[in-house]
């Protein structure tokens, strides 16, 4: 998947005449691989483990990039802050699920929920074209008060 994305990547760089360049492909890399939301902040310390060039700016600049893309999304959960994770193939929807007291994402898929919204959108006369769900809590690990990681859990859960 990671391939086909930055093939994706540098056609896009060359449809708008732009050059594919080294600190580019780092960051589009990092972002591609990291499996998780990440803020510019948190792509920019990924990227300089690989390339300690690389600076906030040129972090900013090409997210932005990607986002313009179509490679990227750009979510705001309740914290405020813009946290992006590549854009979903149709087929791979997902909605998520945020710890309100570590941050945690876990990102989940219902094939019952998607069927509720349509039927509630044909009952109020509406054709869904999108839809955007963020459901809000304390992960069992806070509410144990057990060490919880934050992030994002990788792979997305069906239920």
């Amino acid at each position: 998947m990671g391939r086909a994305r930055m093939r994706l990547f540098e056609q896009a760089l060359r449809d708008r005449g732009l050059k594919s360049t080294s600190q580019r492909d780092d960051i589009a890399r990092a972002f591609f691989g990291a499996g998780e939301h990440l803020s510019v902040e948190e792509l920019h310390a990924a990227v300089k483990k690989v390339n300690p060039r690389v600076g906030y700016a040129t972090v900013y600049r090409t997210l932005k990039l990607l986002k313009e893309c179509g490679l990227a999304d750009e979510r705001h959960f309740d914290d405020g802050q813009a946290r992006y994770e590549p854009t979903e193939e149709a087929e791979k929807h997902h909605d998520h699920i945020i710890c309100e007291h570590c941050g945690k994402i876990v990102e989940f898929n219902s094939e019952e929920l998607e069927k509720l919204q349509e039927r509630i959108a044909r009952f109020l006369g509406f054709v869904v074209s999108r839809h955007r769900m963020e459901l809000y809590g304390i992960c069992a690990e806070c509410r144990e008060g057990r060490q919880s990681e934050g992030g994002t859990q990788r792979g997305v859960r069906q239920i």
